[in-house]
């Protein structure tokens, strides 16, 4: 029985990382749940034995890594470390997570979070979710008077996760240099970007609404 659970857990496995790769090179929207299971090297029919159509794979693959990202972000927020240093280790993880997974990443990024009128609409309070762990730490940081009040914690975080996302597309374009001193240096352009826009000074004034 437990070989047949680890069988199973294995071909589902088999499914989505075809799924990535098809997703990556063809585009969600291109391709066909035939070309999923050709890049698996399973039966046609298997791939809806594990998943009711491509939606819900692309909603499997999106799912398992944001839930990566939130609780790498909550692990993150729960150590003692200055914002900045938070704000780092975050831009950190996911630059990292594209070096490990660039495939994936960029089906995460083209498919879902910028896909406005579809999966991202239906995934919004979850990407919300990020923003709103990561507004929690400039929160904290404006108490402490790391961090300016001029700017609301809101949108420093959309601006925080743009800019990362940004960094990405261009690496996922062609547009970024890749190296491993380019991906470092990347690293610390958005920290020092966003956390230098962020950092407190004299005679500021809060802005509303955002």
């Amino acid at each position: 029985m437990a070989t047949a659970r680890a069988t199973a857990a294995d071909r589902r496995r088999q499914i989505l990382d075809a799924a990535v790769a098809v997703f990556a090179r063809q585009g969600f929207h291109a391709c066909r749940v035939s070309d999923i299971a050709d890049e698996a090297r399973v039966a046609y029919g298997l791939v809806y034995h594990y998943f009711s159509s491509k939606d819900e794979i692309l909603d499997t693959l999106f799912l398992e890594r944001w839930e990566l990202l939130l609780t790498a972000i909550r692990e993150t927020d729960a150590t003692d470390l200055p914002a900045r240093e938070k704000l780092a280790a975050i831009a950190s993880f996911i630059a990292d997570s594209y070096r490990h997974d660039p495939d994936l990443m960029k089906v995460i990024i083209v498919e879902v979070t910028r896909a406005a009128n579809s999966f991202g609409r239906t995934h919004l309070a979850k990407i919300d979710e990020a923003y709103g762990l990561i507004a929690d730490i400039v929160v904290v940081a404006q108490e402490r008077g790391e961090f300016t009040t001029a700017v609301t914690p809101q949108f420093a975080a959309l601006v925080f996760y743009g800019a990362i996302e940004q960094m990405l597309t261009g690496w996922i374009f062609g547009l970024l240099p890749q190296g491993d001193e380019d991906v470092e240096a990347a690293k610390r352009y958005v920290v020092e970007t966003i956390c230098g826009g962020l950092q407190r000074t004299g005679g500021e004034g809060a802005v509303g609404g955002m």
